[in-house]
């Protein structure tokens, strides 16, 4: 059966394993079929600076976000630093629109990812003010009030634990209590997060597996809808005076717009899937990371102004989205190659984060280097608008396991954890104890 379909279908499951079968299903669509993605994607930044066909599909063997459409245009890959900063920074060349014709077809409202032009920088200065970092950081409190109330101290007693389980729900629980959802139902979490991933794993290769994941993510949009929907209208009603996320977003403004009950739902609910996911698998990346540097466990334990710099490191150094895809908007040309109009540009972020002609020792994890931007959370005008909500959490959630777990070690008894996939990367287990 397929996974995607179990996951939506079976209701004798609780929501916590539907999460779980989720995340997996999700994890296993992205796999693909090459053991180092570092390796293979190095060799073409020295050797072919533009990859004309689907190297993506070619030798990743993953799907992307062109869905259905990928294999009918002219398709080509950029690897080094500076052509994936070029593509990325310039939005009137390189469009997102293509993304509305899949997936957006069954969206019904703002999906700000695959917005283009005026609309989109409109769309993007009303919302962009609630996700910058001095607002965010107005959450840290409750953020960090439910990692350990809810995670960390409940665990304190087993004296060991696989982090990742911790790392898959987190994430949902912090983002639903900054949407403004009520925080005693956790159950319900688990479930709209399983229903948020569905729509991640409906992008298949495979045309068949495809049909049936366009089916299950509308079934997943209007389900997310129907829970979030009740909860605008009753933030309106209270005059959206909270300090959640959806009176947030009532309350934006930007040369006379606002936005309506429909509009603050739909962004809302555009922001579940990523929120869960990416968060998840940086933090996993991050304790990995952490934990199996040599020297490094004891260096950010004794001084934790060190850990936004292993944040930001890590998603240099093993970003959780590997490539970002976008449409020619006209004919264009990259390092003599000529690009027609209508073609896809596939960025490979994990090659161009890991370009030494810009990182000094590029493939050496150290968080003291001098920070240039990467591309883990994308770059130019779609940049993840909730890059600092995620680093919030994840900065909250090492500073807690450092703070109430004595001696956190990896567990020797345990395989070590790995970071793999081709495309949203991350560890399946993070093995630790504590004294």
């Amino acid at each position: 059966m397929n996974t995607m379909t179990e996951v939506a279908s079976v209701p004798a499951r609780t929501h916590a394993e539907k999460l779980e079968q989720a995340y997996a299903a999700v994890s296993d669509t992205y796999r693909g079929k090459i053991d180092d993605i570092y390796a293979a994607s190095a060799k073409m930044r020295k050797t072919t600076r533009v990859y004309e066909g689907d190297w993506i599909a070619n030798f990743l063997g993953v799907p992307t976000n062109a869905g259905l459409q990928a294999g009918t245009r002219p398709t080509f890959a950029v690897f080094q630093y500076q052509d994936v900063m070029n593509v990325l920074k310039d939005a009137d060349t390189f469009t997102n629109g293509f993304i509305l014709e899949g997936l957006g077809k069954v969206w019904d409202g703002i999906m700000i990812l695959g917005m283009d032009g005026p609309v989109h920088r409109q769309l993007r200065a009303l919302l962009q003010p609630a996700f910058m970092p001095e607002n965010v950081n107005r959450w840290r409190p409750k953020i960090e009030r439910v990692l350990r109330e809810d995670f960390v101290k409940p665990m304190l007693g087993r004296k060991q634990a696989d982090l990742m389980e911790m790392g898959l729900y987190f994430p949902v629980r912090v983002m639903y209590a900054l949407v403004g959802f009520p925080e005693d139902k956790p159950e319900e979490y688990a479930q709209y997060a399983a229903w948020a991933l569905s729509l991640v794993a409906a992008n298949q290769i495979d045309k068949d597996k495809a049909e049936e994941g366009r089916r299950i993510a509308a079934e997943a949009v209007k389900k997310l809808y129907d829970v979030l929907i009740p909860q605008v209208k009753k933030r309106r009603a209270e005059g959206g005076t909270g300090d959640d996320l959806i009176s947030r977003l009532i309350n934006a403004e930007y040369e006379g717009r606002k936005l309506d009950d429909h509009e603050v739902a739909t962004f809302a609910r555009s922001l579940l899937p990523a929120a869960g996911e990416t968060t998840t698998r940086t933090f996993g990346a991050a304790m990995t990371l952490l934990l199996t540097v040599p020297g490094l466990l004891e260096r950010v334990r004794n001084d934790r102004t060190l850990v936004p710099k292993l944040i930001d490191e890590t998603v240099r150094y093993e970003p959780s989205s590997t490539f970002k895809v976008r449409e020619t908007a006209v004919d264009t040309e990259i390092g003599g190659v000529k690009i027609p109009k209508g073609s896809f540009v596939q960025c490979i972020v994990a090659s161009a984060n890991r370009d030494d002609s810009v990182f000094e020792n590029a493939d050496t994890f150290d968080i003291d280097r001098r920070q240039k931007p990467s591309f883990g959370f994308g770059f130019g005008p779609h940049m993840c608008i909730g890059q600092f909500v995620a680093k919030l959490e994840i900065n909250c959630a090492i500073n807690a396991l450092l703070d109430l777990c004595p001696n956190l070690r990896l567990d020797p008894s345990k395989p070590a954890p790995k970071i793999e996939g081709a495309h949203l990367r991350g560890p399946k287990h993070v093995h630790v104890i504590w004294d």
